[in-house]
Order: C-alpha cells, then sequence, then structure tokens
C-alpha cells in the first residue's frame, strides 16, 4: 500500500489517497500509453470535405519507421526535401496524418485554424523530440 498526500494550491488543503501497488501500476501504464498518444479538440468542430472532426486522436505508437521513410519519400518526390524531419512542418503534419486514428491528411491539417494546426504540429514536434534522446 501507498500513501499518497496531495495538497491544494490555493486552498492549502490535504487530501490523503491510499493506493495498492496493483492500482499503482496499472496508473503507471495509463500515464505511459498517454504519453505516446494525443487527443487534440476542436474548439468549434472542424470540417474538410464533408467530413467533421470534433476531436483526433493521433497514436505515435503506431507510427513505424517505414512511416518516417514513406514521409520523406513523399515529400522528396515534391521536391521539398527534409534536412531535419523535427523542423519541417510538412513532415510533421504528415506525420500527424499517419498517427491520427481517424482517417484524415496533411491536407486536412493544413486547412484546419492556425491555432489548431499549430497545436497539432507541436504535438508531433515533440513527441519527434522524444524519441531523439
Amino acid at each position: 500500500m501507498f500513501l499518497l498526500v496531495l495538497e491544494k494550491e490555493m486552498e492549502k488543503e490535504k487530501f490523503e489517497v491510499v493506493i495498492d501497488e496493483k492500482e499503482l501500476e496499472e496508473a503507471k501504464k495509463m500515464a505511459e500509453k498517454e504519453k505516446n498518444q494525443y487527443v487534440h479538440v476542436f474548439q468549434k468542430p472542424f470540417s474538410y470535405e464533408g467530413k467533421t472532426f470534433e476531436k483526433l486522436t493521433l497514436n505515435w505508437e503506431k507510427l513505424t519507421g517505414y512511416d518516417g521513410l514513406a514521409i520523406e519519400n513523399e515529400l522528396q518526390s515534391l521536391g521539398k526535401p527534409v534536412v531535419i524531419p523535427s523542423l519541417s512542418g510538412e513532415y510533421l503534419i504528415r506525420m500527424a496524418a499517419r498517427a491520427s486514428t481517424e482517417v484524415i491528411g496533411a491536407d486536412a491539417i493544413s486547412a484546419m485554424p492556425i491555432r489548431d494546426f499549430n497545436k497539432i504540429r507541436s504535438e508531433a514536434r515533440s513527441f519527434l523530440l522524444k524519441t531523439e534522446l
């Protein structure tokens, strides 16, 4: 058994929570899973070519080296060479599209409001940078 003491910042209230080892391990597994997944919730539903999205779930775990190479090949065929993937917006949005559990293309991500586009691109960059450590 573990005893957690949480202190509420503003009111300085203390709460004690007792967690057994099994619950602690499950919580660790959930935290690890969430670290490799990002759920983007749109403030206003986003519609593109007749399809409406209220949220996008990006599962970074499903990406492979083949995805990275395919993205590079696609960009090279468009005359856009990739020097550093984590600094290439074109690479990052294609990576996000491939990681999405919903069917969406990079063209749809590019058409999003800038706030949503930037957040998704930043999450892709953050994940990529974490994997390079």
